[in-house]
């Protein structure tokens, strides 16, 4: 007899692999007693929260899938019916907006435990009366956390009548804030970064811990050696005509300010931008969503063997939103090979919805009355609202890795941030190779988030350690003559942390990189520490435990668990 082959299926022989975005399912548990009123109530305040969901996009600006249920889960029934059509259409998160009490175990638990563990989990309720869904929204919360599932706990508001309310801004802001979490914490499972050559520099703070990224964050780390890189150069592996097209785009919008001393140097700069277009290729073909490149000192500092040109332009490409070809998705690339650098732009860039990283030395910290000393000194003259003066601030500076978005403001076309770049020639004392740099100052009144990942052995567990900052700018003498203290040739931005006091933050750098990413929400942050198990450090002794407004309400599972 022939074997039944009606459950056989072959797939495709797909020669490219494709990402989805990421896929958040919304669903409400129900109690089966209530009337066809509250119910027709309950599946509107689904199909409302999904498309709040839906303005969600990822880092390259494609919107998020989302799929939302009309089966209101009564009990396990409901609940196996729901499940399935989560595991169907591919569900990464699950978002629950009970509007009526239910029976936890019933509903949401018995879909959970259909779903792949550890998937993000959030609650959104209104603070409503009649039925009520946040009672279920506690009961279900304490259920997780005893449970040891995280859960983030969204109680804002929406009317409690009416056949269709709509939530208030702030409890939809809330939800948007953990949707990038999720997306950022589903999104990079199973992706991996690609950096070429070893731990450089002897930075043990840079080193790629394989396997606690793995199972912390999912992401995987392939390790490419720099000889590909040097032998793909040598045999000119790339599109000469693109190569032109680039560095026609640069004499454009750098023009003289590229630095060129004969065509030995312009040999060395051309180098530098096929590298981007290799690397770039080689990226693409591994479908890897950061890089980095470890340069120092084999390749362009060792003089045993034959020093190679810098990477500071290719960097600078890689982590900006655009290039020769026009708009481009930031792509995280680190210099030195700084994993634990780069892993923190990648993190941070997700979470913003794709703002472009800043990599920087973590350089000099200017104590107030150091830099008002050296005011006085260049005849500069300040005041009490003198940011600068009156706070201290770091000098971010940095040979590599500094996108060109940070020499303009957020939202500046790429005519106008390429008018603040230069590209010096690289120092030759540290960079025999040659090649250029990239320089730039950042200006003043840019928001974001500061700060740097770092890892402990001993507890095998990942740190953040980080802070609200914006950027300051002093008149232009002062400002040129902090940057000579450093190397004037590097680009530099001037970082003011919001809590920490500079005595603090000189002394609690996890290591000698920092990342900055602009307009990057603090609950956002939070959620994503929260879901990854990152311990979120605020050491700052003027940072308030809980800031309304700006930081997530604490899950309830680290309160019992005395993690507060």
């Amino acid at each position: 007899m022939a074997k039944a082959t009606e459950n056989l299926k072959k797939l495709p022989a797909s020669r490219s692999p494709k990402r989805k975005p990421v896929t958040f399912g919304v669903c409400s548990p129900c109690d089966p007693r209530i009337d066809d009123a509250s119910r027709e109530r309950a599946i509107n305040i689904v199909e409302m929260t999904a498309k709040v969901v839906a303005d969600v996009k990822m880092p390259d600006g494609t919107p998020v899938n989302v799929v939302w249920s009309p089966v209101l889960i009564d009990g396990e029934k409901q609940a196996d019916i729901v499940a399935g059509q989560f595991r169907d259409a591919g569900v990464d998160a699950v978002v629950l907006c009970p509007d009526t009490w239910a029976f936890p175990q019933l509903t949401a638990i018995s879909l959970l435990s259909q779903l792949p563990a550890g998937i993000p989990v959030n609650i959104t309720c209104g603070n409503s009366g009649p039925k009520p869904g946040v009672v279920y929204a506690h009961a279900l919360n304490g259920a997780l956390a005893q449970t040891g599932i995280m859960a983030a706990l969204n109680v804002g508001t929406w009317p409690d009548t009416g056949q269709r309310p709509r939530m208030t801004d702030s409890t939809a802001e809330a939800l948007v804030d953990w949707c990038y979490a999720a997306l950022t914490v589903a999104g990079l499972k199973g992706r991996r970064v690609v950096v070429f050559g070893h731990d450089s520099m002897g930075m043990e703070t840079a080193l790629a811990h394989v396997i606690p990224t793995r199972n912390t964050f999912g992401v995987e780390i392939t390790r490419l050696d720099m000889k590909l890189l040097s032998d793909m150069l040598g045999k000119k592996a790339y599109d000469e005509k693109e190569l032109k097209k680039l560095r026609n785009w640069l004499k454009r919008h750098v023009g003289d300010r590229v630095e060129i001393d004969g065509d030995a140097d312009e040999a060395r700069f051309q180098q530098s931008l096929a590298m981007y277009l290799i690397v770039r290729d080689i990226m693409d073909d591994l479908n890897a969503v950061g890089g980095g490149f470890m340069s120092q000192l084999e390749w362009g500092s060792d003089p045993r063997g034959v020093p190679l040109p810098v990477a500071d332009c290719m960097e600078s490409l890689f982590n900006s939103t655009f290039d020769h070809n026009g708009p481009k998705a930031a792509l995280s690339y680190a210099t030195e090979a700084d994993v634990q650098g780069l892993l923190t732009m990648l993190f941070m860039t997700w979470l913003s919805g794709g703002n472009p990283p800043l990599f920087m030395d973590f350089r000099k910290v200017w104590e107030p009355w150091e830099i008002q000393k050296l005011a006085t000194d260049q005849g500069v003259t300040f005041t009490e609202d003198d940011l600068w003066a009156q706070r201290g601030f770091v000098d971010g500076d940095n040979s590599g890795s500094a996108s060109f978005n940070w020499a303009a403001k957020p939202g500046a076309s790429m005519t106008e941030c390429m008018k603040g770049v230069s590209m010096p020639l690289a120092d030759p004392g540290y960079f025999p190779g040659g090649g250029n740099s990239v320089t730039f100052m950042t200006p003043e009144g840019i928001d974001g988030i500061a700060g740097r990942l770092t890892y402990a052995s001993t507890v095998d567990q990942f740190s953040l350690i980080w802070d609200e900052a914006c950027t300051t700018m002093m008149p232009d003498k002062l400002a040129r003559a902090v940057a000579n203290t450093s190397t004037p040739t590097w680009p530099h931005t001037f970082v003011v942390p919001k809590y920490a006091r500079m005595s603090e933050y000189k002394q609690y750098a996890p290591a000698n990189h920092f990342h900055m990413t602009c307009n990057l929400k603090v609950a956002r942050l939070q959620h994503w520490t929260d879901m990854t198990g990152v311990n979120s450090a605020t050491p700052w002794a003027d940072r308030p435990a809980y800031v309304e407004g700006v930081d997530r309400p604490r899950p309830l599972l680290d309160i019992i668990e005395g993690r507060c």
